[in-house]
């Protein structure tokens, strides 16, 4: 095999590497929204209503729920409907863990009056921590 045969076919793209990042990619897109990034926080402590994750994203109804179907078509989120309510739940903890890796990485860079140590310590807190007041 020659040098210049092995060149192109070391850059000749992988169908499942390729697939992979597409996958990878959607995903992140699904998670660089502001807005469903304040309902992941929202649904850190566990599961809620969608009034409540109306109330603590400070958004429109409309707004959350085109969200939160999304989310839950996606697989990031799961839900339940019991009777005329309906609650949902972060379907795997990974993206928790992810989403607050990466906002406590990037807080981490910005200018510490950005975003203050308190903030940071309850931000996206795992489900059975006890916060500090």
């Amino acid at each position: 095999m020659t040098y210049a045969h092995m060149r192109i076919h070391a850059m000749t793209p992988d169908p499942d590497l390729e697939r992979l990042f597409a996958t990878v990619s959607g995903f992140f897109g699904l998670l660089g929204e502001p807005t469903r990034l304040k309902i992941l926080n929202a649904l850190c402590e566990g599961e809620r209503s969608v009034g409540e994750i109306v109330e603590r994203v400070a958004s429109s109804q409309t707004n959350v729920s085109r969200h939160l179907n999304l989310m839950h078509a996606k697989g990031v989120l799961k839900r339940r409907r019991e009777g005329q309510m309906t609650f949902y739940a972060v379907a795997d903890p990974t993206v928790l863990t992810l989403c607050r890796t990466v906002c406590l990485h990037i807080a981490g860079m910005a200018d510490d009056r950005t975003v203050s140590a308190k903030t940071l310590r309850r931000f996206m807190s795992q489900p059975n921590s006890k916060s500090p007041s």
